[in-house]
């Protein structure tokens, strides 16, 4: 139980719909999130990459992997938080994405942040 309390993130997501860089025809619809990620924990941690599930209305699935998040791989003390907006786009007027975080503490111990599922959705599609 003490670990895993030194070792803890909590992450929070609002995203919202681009209808300027949008288009039904295609169909391609822009999705923004913005991301803020706490250290909640005892201990500090750099956040070494990235990994994203999206999925969208016809259930068809994209994962993304990588390093850090818009280019930066920042280190958070007990407490401090870092904020950053990101975008993806779907064939859909819907859908879901979820993922993680990797992180390494100062002491080397690795372990990951789950990003809790959040919802992609066109206005007034979802009530």
């Amino acid at each position: 139980m003490e670990s895993s309390r030194r070792y803890q993130f909590t992450v929070n997501v609002v995203s919202a719909y681009l209808p300027d860089q949008s288009d039904e025809a295609e169909p391609r619809y822009a999705f923004a999130y913005t991301v803020t990620i706490i250290n909640t924990g005892t201990e500090t941690a750099q956040l070494i990459s990235r990994h994203w599930i999206i999925t969208d209305a016809d259930a068809s699935v994209q994962e993304v992997r990588g390093p850090g998040v818009v280019g930066e791989q920042p280190t958070l003390k007990p407490g401090q938080q870092f904020q950053y907006t990101s975008g993806t786009v779907l064939r859909t007027s819907v859908g879901f994405m979820r993922g993680s975080y990797q992180l390494v503490a100062e002491d080397g111990t690795e372990f990951e942040a789950e990003i809790p599922a959040f919802t992609l959705s066109t206005p007034r599609v979802l009530h």
